[in-house]
């Protein structure tokens, strides 16, 4: 691979001396870069191009207002439930494999929910889609790290698909209310069959493929456990974001969800195969690196679920001049994208998390002011675009540090337990804060209770992961290590 991977000098903190020179990519190497990152901003497309045409399309195929939640959870169910076991999966049987199952799968669901005569039709694309999707992420993510080695190169890679995966989620909502004024709610879902229509023919003669050198036999029991822990927990929290925990079966779910979760890691503690190494969940790169990944996603998508609902409905905003604001947010990730990697070869990614963490609760702790008055949506572009750029900066980094220093052959589960962390967080942060301002009588007091509890949370675990990445002197930043070495 044409890649220049010339290593530094680091410090005793294991920061480097001096900034790396950028890695130059092959002709080859950046086709490869632009199939995974245009998979990956593909599904990131589908998490928000469809919300703001829910009403016509509620309408279209007479759904209720509370079925319509279902148009929502149908893909977040398997997309979050079955990463870590299609993660696995890939790391034994081949990810490249997986890999292109998983896009002709999403490609054909979007076609079926394109053309969806009923609720059912629609909602069974919506579900394939978010099966198709869970074979996507955790394969692409990992291809990306056995691709390009660990170093500058890795950290470009990463720093670019950190970049596209926040931008497909920023055009999606701007894209998904220019669609469905112009086309209807139909055009949304053919985009993603488009999508899917150009990535599918490259793939193949582009991706090498890889897997574990050995094969283990699957863990059926942990695969059985921890998929539907997961299943059920996220129906119970996506379910509380509309109803609230009062109901019985956001209940019922909720505790199966804990319980069988708490299951997997017996059951992974007396397996000889595991699915998920329990040395590796506790490595404090990945435990951490985890911890502050689900945080910057829980909290900065219930930032935007909040400013949504202030921006339409206290400063009343079309939906379109809403996805502007949120476009600038776009923009400024990019550039985002683009600075990242170099921030962390000058400071690591350990700390690059944790200075990422602290100014996006900083900035999320700016938006406190916001008023009825019109001025206020430039305080809100500016203060959510400022905090997107770290809130990226944070997304890259906590990749980088789960996944460094895993061997190849456990990157599928690295990357899985990264990118379960990212959905599971942007499933529960709506449900935990977005819901007191939903439920507040005063809008506008509610959104600023969500934002006050956002910003402290955030600087909380800043503080915590920064101490948690610390070696057991205090005095050093941990660094990987073999698996083996604890």
């Amino acid at each position: 691979m044409a890649i220049d991977t010339t290593t530094q000098p680091t410090s005793t903190t294991g920061t480097p001396l001096d900034t790396p020179r950028p890695p130059r990519l092959s002709t080859r190497d950046k086709l490869v870069l632009f199939v995974l990152c245009a998979a990956q901003f593909m599904v990131a497309l589908d998490f928000s191009v469809l919300n703001v045409a829910l009403p016509e399309l509620g309408t279209d195929l007479g759904m209720s207002r509370s079925a319509l939640q279902w148009a929502v959870t149908a893909f977040a169910l398997p997309s979050g439930g079955f990463l870590l076991l299609f993660g696995r999966i890939g790391d034994l049987y081949g990810r490249r494999k997986l890999f292109l199952t998983g896009l002709a799968v999403f490609g054909a669901a979007s076609l079926l929910a394109t053309l969806a005569w009923d609720p059912a039709s629609f909602l069974a694309g919506r579900a394939l889609q978010g099966l198709g999707a869970a074979a996507i992420v955790p394969t692409a993510m990992s291809l990306l790290t056995t691709t390009f080695p660990e170093g500058p190169a890795r950290d470009r890679a990463l720093g670019i698909a950190g970049t596209v995966m926040s931008l497909g989620y920023t055009v999606g909502m701007v894209a998904g209310g220019m669609l469905t004024d112009a086309l209807g709610w139909r055009s949304t879902m053919a985009l993603l069959t488009l999508s899917a229509l150009v990535v599918l023919p490259l793939a193949p003669g582009l991706l090498p493929e890889s897997r574990t050198p050995q094969r283990p036999r699957l863990d059926v029991p942990g695969a059985v456990t921890v998929t539907t822990g997961l299943l059920s927990l996220i129906y119970a929290l996506s379910t509380a974001a509309d109803h609230g925990f009062a109901r019985p079966d956001v209940i019922t779910t909720l505790i199966a969800g804990v319980l069988l979760l708490a299951a997997f890691t017996v059951v992974e503690s007396r397996s000889q195969s595991p699915l998920v190494s329990l040395p590796m969940l506790r490595r404090r790169t990945v435990a951490w690196g985890n911890a502050g990944g689900l945080v910057t996603f829980s909290m900065m998508s219930t930032v935007i679920f909040v400013l949504t609902l202030y921006l339409q409905d206290i400063l009343r905003l079309s939906a379109f001049e809403t996805g502007l604001v949120f476009g600038v947010q776009g923009v400024l990730s990019a550039v985002a994208g683009a600075l990242a990697p170099k921030v962390i070869g000058r400071f690591g990614a350990r700390r690059t998390l944790v200075g990422s963490l602290t100014g996006q609760g900083a900035l999320i702790a700016a938006l406190l002011p916001l008023n009825s008055h019109v001025w206020s949506v430039w305080l809100a572009t500016a203060a959510v675009s400022l905090a997107s750029m770290f809130h990226l900066g944070a997304i890259i980094s906590y990749g980088l540090t789960v996944t460094s220093g895993v061997p190849d052959e456990e990157q599928g589960l690295a990357t899985g337990l990264v990118t379960s962390t990212q959905q599971v967080g942007i499933t529960i942060g709506i449900p935990l804060l977005g819901v007191l301002a939903t439920t507040s009588h005063d809008l506008l007091s509610g959104v600023h209770t969500v934002l006050a509890l956002d910003a402290g949370v955030v600087l909380a675990a800043a503080v915590l992961v920064g101490l948690g990445l610390r070696s057991r002197t205090g005095s050093r930043t941990v660094e990987p290590q073999p698996l083996g070495s604890r």
